[in-house]
């Protein structure tokens, strides 16, 4: 036996939002939804995390942004490595150099 994944509108992802933040127990609101408590958090922090942006269908457009940070953040490590490796390079060959200018 399968069990099929449930989809929810975005609609209705805010509307047991606001009951929360309106002051209803997380708990009450997964009872009554028939959710798990864990998924409202999530909810409630992604609709933190990205606003307006949350919630908008299968594509996870909204993470587009974290992704392309994401990317930045390693090209940065990368060609501060490269950087680093390049000089190293260029400082054995020195030593190679006078190492053979001196024989």
């Amino acid at each position: 036996m399968s069990l099929k994944r449930r989809i929810f509108a975005k609609d209705f992802k805010l509307q047991v939002i606001r009951q929360v933040q309106a002051g209803k127990s997380v708990a009450q609101a997964a009872r009554e939804h028939e959710l798990h408590p864990n998924l409202i958090a999530k909810w409630q922090k992604l609709h933190t995390q990205y606003a307006q942006s949350a919630f908008q269908g299968n594509g996870h457009a909204y993470t587009e942004d974290a992704k392309v940070a994401e990317l930045e953040r390693l090209i940065g490590q990368l060609t501060i490595e490269n950087s680093l490796l390049k000089k190293a390079l260029q400082a054995q060959e020195r030593l190679r150099a006078e190492q053979e200018g001196g024989k």
